[in-house]
Order: C-alpha cells, then sequence, then structure tokens
C-alpha cells in the first residue's frame, strides 16, 4: 500500500458519493446509501486524520468535498455534464466559479445538497456541522467562506485549510512565508543555554517559563484547571538592546520542541482603519492550534498606544490595542512581548502577563564571561589582553561583545595575524561606541 492510497480511495469514495446524489435527483435510481470508507494504516494525512479523529461520516464527507478542486479538479463537472450535456443552470447544487479557476467550486450549500439533498432537518445538520463552533471550525480544518450581507450564508465557499492540502500534496508543510498576510517569520539559533550569559534572577524566571511549556497540558486537562485558568502564557522582556531577549525566546524553542516566530509589527500595524485587526486575525488564525512561540519585537510600537481619546485616530488606536489584548488572552501558546524598557508598555496589558522578565546590561562577572566564551580560540591574546579589565572598564551588552570580536576576527584573518593586543582590542571597543553614539 503506497502513502497515496488512502488519498486515491478517499477521491473515488467522494466522487462515487456525489454521483450517487445526482443519480437520485435526476431520477436514475431511487435510492443511493454511500458505501462506508474503509482507509490503510499508513502516514498518509487521510490515514492519520481518520485513525485520530473521532470522524463522522458527514464530517469525512465535508472535508473531501472541499479537497476535491484541489486534489481532482473538474469532477463536479464531468459529473453534471451526464446529467445536463447541454448545460444550464442547477441552483439546488450551490457552486461557483473563481476568478482563475474556471470548473465549479462547492459551497456550503452543495455540502448540503450531497450530504441531505431537501430534507430541512438534514440541511441544517450540516449547517450545525460547518459552523465555528463545530471542530472542524474550531481546529481550523474546513470552514464556509464568508458572504456578503444578505447573501445566505452557505452560499459562501467551502474552504480547507491550505495546509492540509499542502501536506497531502508535498507530504510535509513548510513555515509560512513572510508577508502582508502573515507578518512573523521563523527564527530559529544553533546557539545554546551555554552560550548566553544570563544574569541569575533572568535565567530563574526564563527556566520557569520552560516548566509551564513542559506541564501545562497536565495542568489543564488532567488536574482540571482549564475552567480556572485562561489558556496560555505571556511574558514581557525587557531590557536595553542586545542584552539576550531574542535569543533567550528562540533557546526557549529549541528546547521545547516549539516553533518560534517574530512579529514584525510594522507589517502588523496599518493607517488604515480596520486593516490593523486583519493582520492580527490572519496571523493568530495561522498559529491557532499549532502551539508556536509568537515573539512581538520592539513591542511599543503597538502595546503603548492607548491614550485618552482626543480624536478619532485615537480611538481606533486603542481599538486595536483592545482587539490585540483579547487575541492574546485567547491564544493557547507562548507570546512574548520586547521592549527596551518596561514602562513602555500599557498597564491594561502588563496585569495580564505572568512573568515580566528583566535583561539587565550584564555586570562585571557576566561581561567577563562573555569575553571569554565568545572570542575564538584561534586568536592567541597578547599578554596586555586581560578579560577582568576589559570587562571591568567597558560596560557593553553581549550584542556589543560579539560586534568587537566578529571585527576583531576578520581583522586577524585580514592581516595574516593570528594574535590581538591590547590596542588593537581597544580600538574595535572604541568603534563599537562610534556605532552607537557613546564615547568611549
Amino acid at each position: 500500500m503506497t502513502s497515496h492510497a488512502n488519498i486515491d480511495a478517499a477521491l473515488d469514495w467522494i466522487t462515487c458519493f456525489v454521483a450517487g446524489c445526482l443519480n437520485v435527483h435526476f431520477g436514475k435510481v431511487g435510492h443511493y446509501e454511500p458505501r462506508p470508507f474503509v482507509y490503510q494504516e499508513d502516514d498518509s494525512w487521510i490515514g492519520r486524520f481518520v485513525k485520530n479523529q473521532d470522524t463522522g461520516a458527514c464530517e469525512f464527507a465535508l472535508l473531501m468535498l472541499a479537497l476535491l478542486p484541489h486534489l481532482h479538479p473538474g469532477v463536479f463537472d464531468k459529473l453534471l455534464a451526464e446529467h445536463m450535456p447541454g448545460g444550464g443552470e442547477f441552483p439546488e447544487l450551490g457552486g461557483t466559479r473563481g476568478a482563475g479557476y474556471r470548473s465549479f467550486l462547492p459551497t456550503g450549500e452543495t455540502a448540503q445538497f450531497v450530504l441531505a439533498g431537501s430534507n430541512f432537518e438534514g440541511r441544517l445538520e450540516v449547517q450545525h456541522a460547518l459552523s465555528a463552533e463545530q471542530w472542524l471550525g474550531r481546529q481550523r480544518v474546513l470552514w464556509v467562506e464568508p458572504v456578503r450581507e444578505g447573501e445566505p450564508a452557505m452560499s459562501g465557499r467551502l474552504i480547507v485549510n491550505p495546509e492540509i492540502v499542502e501536506e497531502i500534496v508535498t507530504g510535509k508543510v513548510g513555515h509560512p512565508a513572510f508577508s502582508t498576510d502573515f507578518p512573523a517569520e521563523h527564527i530559529e539559533t544553533p546557539m545554546d543555554w551555554d552560550d548566553l550569559v544570563l544574569n541569575p534572577m533572568t535565567r530563574g524566571q526564563i527556566r520557569e517559563i520552560e516548566h509551564w511549556i513542559k506541564h501545562n497540558d497536565t495542568l489543564m486537562s488532567e488536574w482540571g484547571m482549564r475552567k480556572r485558568v485562561k489558556p496560555g502564557y505571556r511574558a514581557l522582556f525587557y531590557g536595553p538592546p542586545g542584552t539576550g531577549k531574542t535569543l533567550s525566546a528562540m533557546l526557549l524553542g529549541k528546547h521545547t520542541g516549539k516553533e518560534v516566530f517574530r512579529v514584525d509589527l510594522s507589517r502588523v500595524v496599518s493607517k488604515y482603519i480596520g486593516e490593523t485587526e486583519k493582520n492580527l486575525s490572519r496571523l493568530f488564525d495561522k498559529a491557532e492550534n499549532k502551539n508556536w512561540i509568537l515573539f512581538f519585537d520592539e513591542a511599543d510600537a503597538l502595546f503603548s498606544k492607548r491614550t485618552e481619546v482626543r480624536d478619532a485616530h485615537d480611538k481606533y488606536a486603542n481599538q486595536e490595542v483592545a482587539y490585540l489584548l483579547q487575541r492574546i488572552e485567547g491564544y493557547n501558546g507562548l507570546v512574548i512581548l520586547a521592549s527596551n524598557q518596561r514602562a513602555n508598555i500599557d498597564d491594561a496589558f502588563v496585569r495580564r502577563l505572568q512573568a515580566i522578565i528583566p535583561f539587565p546590561v550584564p555586570r562585571q562577572e557576566e561581561r567577563y564571561e562573555i569575553w571569554r566564551r565568545t572570542f575564538p580560540a584561534q586568536i592567541a591574546l597578547a599578554g596586555d589582553v586581560d578579560w577582568r579589565h576589559i570587562a571591568a572598564r567597558h560596560e557593553l551588552t553581549g550584542a556589543n561583545i560579539l560586534n568587537v570580536t566578529h571585527f576583531c576576527a576578520i581583522e586577524a584573518l585580514a592581516n595574516e595575524s593570528l594574535q590581538i593586543d591590547l590596542k588593537s582590542l581597544e580600538t574595535a571597543i572604541r568603534r563599537e561606541y562610534v556605532k552607537e553614539g557613546k564615547v568611549m
């Protein structure tokens, strides 16, 4: 049995189902009873779906109807042509045509026709199965496209999650591309906790987040805390640039098996009324049920916008923050806000945080450790280079020290001299001060 066998069998099953319903409607047969779908246990998406989900015939048929145009285009047109060779309208079947796709696209009305015919109660059951409250909608498997005001709700297209189609076709789901529709990029690091020198208090608080990620499912499900505790975890990382906020988020993901996505708030926030909410909605809809870590870098751009309402702009800015608060509080994964200063974050959101973690400028002993661990072993140090002296004299962040190290390493290779003395090191440090507009 190949990995495509279940897909082929499922497509054949739903095609026979639609054909049987059309034969009944056009009087070719008096009754049609769909045969049960028999799947083979393999690693295909359909095989896992049927095995892992307690899928009824209705839900499975809805899913396959939505998948037909993606996996077997033209089936509906071919079946209709057998009964209506001259063409014509068939409003009972519903359906629509796409802007670039010329074949039949099933709608909610199509699902009602195939699964219930003209039976009113059966049609209501199909509509109920497609509602946002049922598991197909809750799990973002399948939904009916929203329609314009005044049009029947079930006249919207059946939309299947694109990731399902991608996995069926390619065997895997890639990371979503960074775009206006998905304003976040996947971030990861080859580094480890041993490569990051943090204040002990900061590291201890991050360890608490690791504990939440590891034990949250047990706490919520087995210990019955779901009805008392809101889903998800919300944390604020605050401190100067270069103190390890982003790297800590990446390491949290690396060591807990979670994907980390950095949200670009400049792509999220729009000057057009209502667009910010749409951008945020697309982001959270994509992340829902995946347990991604969402890292909002430079969170001040949105989370500090709430002000007294003086004009229409203030009113809508406050609405944007209120909407974001709502979506973050309902998100079942980890959300991290990053800011240079704690005071920049709106108090209304701070009260909703489980953790507020400082990332201070490294102290002298921590700077010494960073210098010692960061500098390449291939570069020999002259006798006048003392890391403890350098650490005591220069109050630099981890990112500053890395920049200095990078510059020194390149210069050592360019000069074909794998040794550095204090004068060369001080020159590189002075260059870093100048870059940041500081005086050495």
